[in-house]
């Protein structure tokens, strides 16, 4: 039985266009698309096979499930 797992996205724009997608939980899990909604998709790929490597490697698969993301604004002088 499949299982939903929770994971917390990072969508960068790119000067040459497109989105370059880091998945934190994932160490070096990345991935680009030209559009936001390419972009997700090819996360979903790339969060896909990662997690196909962990199982077949006997890794232990993780999620952002307790995490969460916020925004800090610094001054800086």
């Amino acid at each position: 039985m499949k299982k939903n797992l929770h994971y917390n996205l990072i969508f960068r724009p790119e000067i040459e266009g497109g989105f370059t997608v880091i998945v934190p939980a994932l160490a070096g899990c990345i991935t680009f698309g030209r559009t936001l909604t390419e972009a997700k998709e090819m996360a979903i790929d790339a969060i896909d096979s990662y997690l196909k490597s962990v199982r077949k490697h006997g890794g232990e698969v993780v999620s952002d499930e307790h995490s969460f993301i916020t925004s800090l604004d610094v001054a800086y002088a």
